[in-house]
């Protein structure tokens, strides 16, 4: 997450490089900004769109089996069903990169073992309420659950641009690069 120390671009947390963002889970759970979410379905698939970051997490509805456990993803694996009203979508297969509980600044979990239900139901025309269970026993020593109504917004999604015009990566090594120097009484060559 943001706020990693820097001593090199590989120190630099997931939401600074612009590969995950702090509010699309797992669970999805809303941040500072940008906290819209879409969500469409298709004859076999539902699609869950999180606005930072613009990550899409294409969910099975056709009862295929799930990848190996040994393919692990950022967003993790899921497949989804109906049960009445209700949108369950069940995930597997994270990697242990990927924290559960997100902050600006911190992040807590996930292990690779991290088991999450998700419960999609529209309480009303303008409501849609999303609750979860998240069960990682390596980093939690009971399950947690939460929900989270989410109202319907008239605004478009935008893009979350986190890459173009992202200056921050550089600036921030150049930074730590500058502090190690004033640490050490050097300058870099071609400096007075």
């Amino acid at each position: 997450m943001i706020g990693s120390p820097l001593h090199g671009p590989e120190d630099l947390g997931l939401s600074e490089r612009c590969l995950l963002g702090f509010s699309s889970g797992p669970p999805i759970l809303p941040s500072a900004y940008n906290n819209n979410l879409q969500v469409f379905q298709t004859p076999n698939h539902v699609v869950i769109l999180t606005e930072v970051i613009h990550e899409a997490r294409v969910v099975p509805l056709d009862g295929r089996p799930r990848l190996s456990p040994n393919v692990e993803q950022w967003l993790g694996d899921s497949r989804g069903r109906w049960e009445g009203d209700t949108l369950v979508v069940e995930t597997t297969n994270y990697t242990d990169k990927t924290g559960s509980f997100n902050t600006l600044t911190t992040s807590w979990g996930s292990s690779e073992d991290l088991h999450l239900i998700e419960r999609f139901r529209r309480v009303d025309a303008d409501t849609l309420l999303y609750e979860f269970t998240v069960d990682d026993p390596k980093t939690f020593s009971q399950t947690v659950t939460g929900s989270v109504p989410m109202k319907v917004s008239e605004g478009p999604l935008y893009e979350y641009a986190c890459h173009e015009g992202n200056y921050a990566g550089e600036g921030m090594l150049l930074g730590a690069r500058a502090t190690e120097r004033a640490a050490q009484g050097t300058t870099p060559s071609g400096s007075r």
